[in-house]
C-alpha cells in the first residue's frame, strides 16, 4: 500500500507541478526517473490520526472507498512529502501556517522520522502543529501490473504547495528535485524517465491549464477508478498499458492471464492470434490514412485446417507472402470489405497463388478504387457464406466510407470485421462520390444495433465496447456538423478552403487536404438537409432559420 502527492504551485507562466528525481539504488525499476512525492503506507501512519485536524477516517475511508484506514493514505502522504521534500501540510494550533523557524527545526528531524527513531504525532506535539489532510484531494488509484517482482498499491492526492515554504530534498531517497509546467514535463517524458502514472496525471493537469482549475475537477470527481495496467512489449521494451491506449482491449485477448506475451505496438508482417481461429497480419503500408497499416485477417482451422483471408491489403509481394507464411493451412476464400486501394488489390495476387475464390462488391465509383476487382461471387447485404471451418461469415452492407463497403460479422464470435467503416484511433474520412455522410451515419447505426461484442478493425488493433465507440463516431461527425453550421454564420457565404481553418481548427494544417474531403461530404449533408446551399461559383451559405441557442 502506498500513497503520492502531486504538488502544485502558480506562477506568472502558469501552473507548475513538483518532480522529484529518484536517488539511483540498486534493484529499483525507477531509479533516476522523476516522480511525485510518496512512498509505502507504514504501520506507524495509523497513530498518525491523532495529528490530523479536518478529516476524520470515516470520512477519508469513504473517499476512498474502503471499509476503514482511509486516513492512513492521507497521513502517509504528508509524511512522505515531508520527509522527501521538507513541505509540510500542517498548521499550528492557531490555525496559522507553520512558521519559518519552526518549519526548520522540523525539517531537521526529517532523519530520524525516515528511520523510525520518531514517529509523526510526537514529532507534531514537539512543535505544536497539526496535520491538514482536508487540503489533499483524493485524484488517482493505480495498481502496479501483475509479473512485476515488487508490486503497489497506491493512492494519488493533489495539493496546492503549502504558502511560504520551499522544497528542500532530503539527498536520500531524492537526488533532485524541478518544478515544471505539465506540458514541459510530458514533452520530454522519456528523457525523464516518467512512469506511466506520472504521465497519465501530467495529461490529466495540463488538460486544465491553472491549478486552481484542476483543483477544482480533482473536487468534482465523482468516483477513482482502480487503474491496474497489463505489461506488454514493444519498440520502447517492456511496458505498462493502461486501459485508455490504443493496445488494451486486444490484449484482454491475446494475454488473457497477463503472462506478458503481447505487444502494445503493431508490426507489420507479424503474425497475431487473437481469438482461436482468428489471425491478423499488417501490411507495410503505414501512413496518415493507413495508420499502422492495412490488416489483413485469417480465419478458419476446423477438421481440414482450411482458411479464409479478409482483406488481402495492397498489391505488395512481400505482404501477400507473410499472409501466405501466417496462414496454418490451405487458404480458400479471399472476402474484401471495400475497394479502395490499400484493401483489395492483393486479392490478385493471393488469387492467383491459392485458386482461392473471391467474394465482395464492386467499385461504384472511379476515383481512388480498385476497378479491377471483380469477385467470383458479388455479395449482398446479409448473404452468409460458410467458411472452411463450419462458421458462417456474414456479408453487413455499410456504405458511407465507400459505396461497395462490407463488414463481415462472425456469427458464433460476436465479432465484427469493420474494414473503414470502424477504425481504431481515428475517424473516418467520407470522400464524395463516392462517400456520403448521411448513408455512413445510417450505416454506424445499423451496425450499433448488431450488437457485436467485438471489432476488428481494418487499421489498429481490436476493440471493445462496440456500441460505446460507435456512439462517440456519431457525436463526433454531428459535433463537426454543428461546427460547420457555424462557420457558415460567422464567415458567410464561403468556399471549401475559407471554412476548413475554422471547422478544423483543431486539426493541424497537415491534415488540412483530407479534412477537405470530409467537409465536401458535411456541406452536401446539410444541403441535403435544407439547412445549406451552395452557388455556381462554389461558394457555401447558410440557410433556413437558424435555431436559439
Amino acid at each position: 500500500m502506498a500513497a503520492s502527492l502531486v504538488t502544485l504551485r502558480e506562477r506568472a507562466s502558469g501552473m507548475e507541478v513538483l518532480l522529484l528525481r529518484r536517488a539511483v539504488r540498486a534493484n529499483d525499476h525507477s531509479a533516476g526517473a522523476y516522480v511525485f512525492p510518496g512512498g509505502v503506507v507504514d504501520a506507524a501512519d495509523a497513530f498518525g490520526h491523532a495529528a490530523c485536524d479536518g478529516l476524520d477516517d470515516a470520512t477519508a475511508s469513504q473517499r476512498l472507498s474502503l471499509p476503514h484506514g482511509g486516513l492512513d493514505y492521507y497521513v502517509a502522504a504528508i509524511r512522505e512529502c515531508f520527509e522527501e521534500t521538507g513541505v509540510l501540510f500542517a498548521d499550528d494550533l492557531s490555525g496559522m501556517p507553520v512558521d519559518a523557524p519552526r518549519l526548520v527545526a522540523m525539517r531537521a528531524q526529517r532523519d530520524a522520522l525516515h528511520d523510525g527513531r520518531i514517529d509523526l504525532v510526537s514529532l507534531c506535539r514537539s512543535f505544536d502543529v497539526r496535520l491538514t489532510p482536508e487540503r489533499l484531494h483524493y485524484l488517482s488509484h493505480w495498481v502496479t501490473p501483475l509479473g512485476l517482482p515488487k508490486r503497489f498499491d497506491t493512492r494519488f492526492f493533489l495539493a496546492m504547495l503549502p504558502a511560504g515554504q520551499q522544497v528542500e530534498v532530503d539527498q536520500v531517497e531524492t537526488a533532485a528535485h524541478r518544478w515544471m509546467r505539465p506540458q514541459y514535463a510530458l514533452k520530454h517524458a522519456d528523457q525523464l524517465r516518467l512512469l506511466p502514472p506520472t504521465r497519465k496525471l501530467l495529461k490529466w493537469l495540463d488538460d486544465f491549464g491553472t491549478a486552481e482549475a484542476a483543483l477544482a475537477g480533482a473536487k468534482a470527481l465523482a468516483a477513482v477508478p482502480r487503474i491496474q495496467p497489463r505489461l506488454a512489449t514493444g519498440k520502447r521494451g517492456r511496458w505498462p498499458v493502461t486501459p485508455d491506449e490504443p493496445a488494451w482491449a486486444e490484449l484482454t485477448l491475446t494475454d488473457p492471464h497477463e503472462l506478458d506475451i503481447g505487444s502494445y505496438d503493431i508490426v507489420p508482417g507479424r503474425s497475431v492470434t487473437l481469438m482461436p481461429g482468428v489471425l491478423r497480419i499488417t501490411a507495410p503500408n503505414p501512413g496518415m490514412m493507413t495508420r499502422p497499416g492495412t490488416n489483413t485477417y485469417l480465419v478458419g482451422g476446423g477438421p481440414d485446417n482450411a482458411w479464409a483471408v479478409i482483406d488481402p491489403g495492397p498489391d505488395d509481394p512481400a505482404h501477400i507472402d507473410a499472409i501466405l507464411a501466417a496462414a496454418p493451412g490451405a487458404i480458400r476464400q479471399i472476402f474484401v470489405t471495400h475497394t479502395h486501394r490499400d484493401h483489395s488489390p492483393g486479392a490478385r495476387r493471393l488469387k492467383a497463388t491459392t485458386g482461392a475464390t473471391t467474394y465482395g462488391m464492386r467499385a461504384r465509383h472511379d476515383e481512388g478504387q480498385d476497378a479491377a476487382f471483380i469477385p467470383d461471387v458479388a455479395l449482398a447485404d446479409g448473404d452468409g457464406v460458410p467458411l472452411p471451418d463450419g462458421r458462417i461469415l456474414r456479408a453487413i452492407h455499410t456504405p458511407g466510407h465507400a459505396a461497395n463497403h462490407l463488414c463481415f460479422g462472425l456469427d458464433d464470435a460476436a465479432l465484427v470485421f469493420t474494414g473503414d467503416h470502424v477504425m481504431q484511433g481515428s475517424t473516418v474520412v467520407i470522400n464524395p462520390p463516392d462517400g456520403h455522410m448521411a448513408t455512413y451515419l445510417a450505416s454506424l447505426e445499423r451496425l450499433a444495433a448488431l450488437s457485436p461484442a467485438w471489432l476488428a478493425p481494418g487499421h489498429g488493433f481490436v476493440m471493445d465496447r462496440p456500441a460505446q465507440r460507435i456512439a462517440g463516431l456519431m457525436a463526433h461527425r454531428l459535433a463537426r456538423e454543428s461546427r460547420t453550421l457555424e462557420a457558415l454564420v460567422q464567415v458567410g457565404p464561403a468556399t471549401l478552403d475559407m471554412l476548413i481553418p475554422i471547422v478544423y481548427a483543431d486539426v493541424p494544417p497537415a491534415r488540412h487536404a483530407v479534412a477537405r474531403r470530409s467537409l465536401q461530404a458535411h456541406l452536401e449533408k446539410l444541403a441535403e438537409d435544407g439547412l445549406a446551399a451552395v452557388s455556381p461559383d462554389a461558394r457555401w451559405r447558410r440557410v433556413g432559420t437558424v435555431a436559439a441557442g
